[in-house]
């Protein structure tokens, strides 16, 4: 008896579309999925301390994967990201522990990745309606030079609830990329509030859909007692 679920196989990835122009060791692929697509492995690498007790919190998650973002892959097994370093609104460093408290969306995006443009609206009408001190979008924007070309894309598109963090040195994704979490653009993940993986995809999803709002009340909900 099916399950009322919405599984879509990596395998309806339609394409992969490599950049050009990108400098040798920069990304260089984005994602485009139909609607959504993901082709990262579904264990993540062993790196990263290990979160114990996370069962009954991704079993909760991975209820909620239907969809709009039937791509998402529960995370198996669940590894602390507390470690992932980039730069804050104000340009200082950081990592993903420093947000510790609540859960999180991190999407890693580029203004050179067509997908990644096309999410920017959605994930901001999303922190504008679920943000606050339970959770928060972390729009990570990863290419390299300075700040004025991704925060004129921002500012031309109307983006006013997503806080600017940034990583110009290409560090965040390949880090992801060791721990087999990336291999383009777009790039999201699910972390809970003690930075621990719940679920990730590559590739675009309708991050502003009802599906995508029940998945992370669904990671909100507190474990029952």
């Amino acid at each position: 008896m099916s399950d009322g679920k919405v599984h879509m196989s990596p395998l309806r990835l339609f394409a992969i579309a490599a950049i050009a122009g990108i400098a040798v060791g920069a990304i260089g692929l984005y994602v485009i999925g139909a609607p959504s697509g993901n082709n990262a492995p579904a264990a993540t690498a062993a790196a990263g301390p290990a979160c114990e007790g996370r069962e009954a919190a991704i079993a909760r998650v991975d209820e909620a994967i239907r969809g709009e973002v039937a791509a998402m892959l529960p995370a198996d097994p669940s590894r602390s990201l507390a470690d992932l370093a980039f730069n804050d609104p104000e340009g200082q460093p950081m990592q993903l522990g420093d947000l510790a408290g609540k859960v999180l969306l991190v999407n890693l995006w580029a203004t050179w990745c067509a997908p990644c443009r096309h999410e920017m609206p959605a994930l901001d009408e999303l922190q504008r309606e679920l943000g606050g001190e339970n959770f928060e979008v972390v729009a990570v924007n990863v290419e390299t030079g300075d700040d004025v070309k991704p925060k004129a894309f921002l500012d031309e598109i109307g983006v006013d609830s997503l806080a600017f963090y940034r990583d110009n040195t290409i560090g965040l994704f390949n880090e992801l990329r060791r721990r087999n979490l990336a291999l383009g653009l777009p790039v999201t993940l699910l972390i809970d509030e003690d930075g621990c993986l719940l679920a990730h995809m590559n590739g675009p999803a309708e991050w502003a859909s009802p599906d995508a709002k029940a998945l992370i009340r669904a990671a909100m909900r507190p474990a029952e007692s």
